[in-house]
């Protein structure tokens, strides 16, 4: 009787050292409008949210995970390592968030706000009107003919 008490809360204490183990990134993310109240009609599903670890190297610092019918997201520990993270997310017709956090041995939840961007003004880019706008730094130029 004793023995198998002792089997149980080791297996307890295993399950929670081992679990402990496994860091994660998860959260939330929102619309709101421009007096911060939530968005009734956004579409909270599919959103991307990327992560960026700065501290990996390159070809193992970025990955991503997508919102589910409630802007909830989960990493999968295995694909996440201890670091700095960048934890950003983007959608159309909103201002793009970013948040900075440590992941170390423990779980983290973030949670990213996305206000909407003000009706009848949109973000957009107008290039040079001119391909004298397009010249950064001309410098000068002295060409010579050769001297024979």
């Amino acid at each position: 009787m004793e023995l198998s008490r002792t089997i149980k809360l080791f297996l307890a204490i295993s399950a929670l050292f081992l679990g402990g183990c496994a860091a994660g990134i998860s959260g939330s993310v929102r619309f709101v409008d421009s007096s911060n109240q939530p968005v009734a009609d956004a579409k909270l599903e599919g959103v991307v949210v990327n992560l960026i670890n700065t501290t990996a190297a390159v070809e193992n610092a970025s990955s991503s995970v997508k919102t589910d019918e409630k802007g909830n997201f989960k990493t999968d520990s295995k694909e996440i390592k201890p670091g700095t993270y960048k934890v950003e997310a983007s959608e159309a017709g909103y201002i793009p968030v970013s948040k900075i956090i440590e992941l170390k041995d423990s779980s983290r939840e973030v949670e990213l706000v996305l206000k909407q961007l003000p009706r009848g003004q949109s973000q957009s880019y107008r290039g040079p009107s001119s391909d004298r706008d397009k010249i950064i730094n001309p410098g000068e130029v002295n060409i010579q003919p050769p001297s024979m």
